[in-house]
């Protein structure tokens, strides 16, 4: 994005795009396609921003469609179940690797480590919901700056606080009301408006990127509301990663798998209408915060408190996602993985004798192709999809 945004087309300048960036960082919600909404609004206004981000996903969201349809119909066939074997080993690795670039960007700071481990023990032991860790590393981050905000020292566009409140007004009522239109309409127990309600709470409180959504999902689907195994949950990870738009498509997937499996009545065409509900739900948002706040990202950039909050919540999503790579680790590798729990603490126990070695090896050429020899993502996941098959042969 930045080579095109800045290098080729020249929309936006070097700095304007770091400050976007920036923003775009402490929004809740995919951070690349609230940076291209940005881009749209800043030549074009809400129409440019409004092409840009809703082109943006929608491609991938097509795909993504169209992947799972062919997965709930052909996902048992051994052919397909040897292929997505290959496809979780990789994924278990591009994880890890999301993990240390991560880290090394945001734990600089010895209070940012400790953030980090707080963070892990918290969601790995103790389950602390993923909201209630991302609130409290915000809180610390921001008491414990104690620099005044400085004043905006840039080219931020004039906007009165009246327009403000009437864009959040338009755009709340477009993202809630068609949501709450479900509650008449199929009940609210349905599996539809809990879908409705999981991703707008995943919209509101997922800080952090894609991969700290995917904790907080993994959690609370696989977990909590059992619409999906570990398994089909990695699968989901697999085909979002080797799809066009931001990873947080994944979202699309898990709720047309519900759908297809839980819904009232369950089939491809509940399926379909859960996929469009976590659709809205999930981006719909990001035009909310973006339309709101692109006139104010300047003066937001140069407000110390906020970069600290930012940075403490940086750091928290490090420990989420070691949660989250460890939590895929042990359902990738074993067949057998069992939850235990002593009082407040939860243990989550592999069978020894489960071990997957086929997908520990796949596991490990995958790791020396992407880290040692920088193969790009699609390469390592078509590569080990294809060393599945191969051994299944065998």
């Amino acid at each position: 994005m930045h080579r095109i945004l800045v290098d080729e087309r020249q929309w936006l300048t070097e700095q304007q795009f770091l400050n976007a960036l920036s923003f775009c960082m402490m929004l809740p919600g995919p951070e690349a396609m609230q940076l291209a909404t940005y881009s749209g609004w800043r030549l074009k206004g809400t129409l440019g921003g409004l092409t840009a981000g809703g082109l943006f996903v929608l491609p991938g969201a097509i795909v993504i469609a169209a992947l799972a349809s062919i997965y709930v119909i052909a996902g048992q066939i051994p052919f397909v179940e040897a292929l997505f074997v290959g496809i979780k080993a990789a994924v278990l690795v591009i994880v890890f690797q999301a993990l240390i670039r991560i880290s090394q960007r945001a734990l600089k700071l010895d209070s940012h480590r400790l953030i980090a481990l707080a963070s892990f023990v918290a969601i790995f032991f103790f389950a602390v919901p993923f909201p209630l860790i991302i609130l409290t590393a915000a809180v610390i981050g921001f008491c414990l700056t104690g620099a005044a905000a400085s004043q905006a020292r840039s080219e931020a566009r004039t906007h009165s606080l009246s327009r403000t409140a009437a864009t959040a007004g338009i755009w709340l009522a477009l993202w809630i009301l068609p949501l709450l239109a479900l509650i008449p309409l199929v009940g609210a127990d349905h599996l539809l408006t809990k879908l409705a309600l999981f991703c707008s709470q995943l919209a509101v409180v997922t800080f952090g990127g894609a991969y700290a959504v995917l904790s907080f999902i993994a959690q609370d689907v696989v977990v909590h509301y059992e619409w999906l195994t570990a398994t089909a949950m990695m699968d989901g990870l697999g085909l979002a990663e080797t799809t066009p738009g931001p990873l947080i498509l994944v979202t699309q997937f898990v709720a047309f798998l519900a759908a297809f499996q839980h819904g009232d009545p369950p089939g491809l065409l509940m399926a379909f209408a859960g996929l469009l509900v976590s659709l809205w739900a999930t981006f719909v948002p990001c035009f909310l915060w973006i339309f709101c706040g692109a006139p104010y990202i300047e003066r937001l950039n140069n407000n110390p408190r906020l970069a600290a909050a930012l940075a403490a919540v940086t750091a928290a999503v490090v420990g989420v996602i070691l949660n989250l790579a460890l939590w895929f680790a042990l359902h990738v590798f074993f067949a057998n993985v069992t939850r235990q729990t002593l009082g407040v603490v939860q243990l989550w126990q592999p069978s020894l004798a489960s071990l997957k070695l086929d997908v520990l090896g796949l596991a490990v050429v995958s790791g020396i192709l992407l880290l040692r020899f920088s193969w790009g993502i699609p390469a390592v996941l078509g590569a080990s999809a294809a060393g599945a098959l191969l051994l299944s042969l065998i």
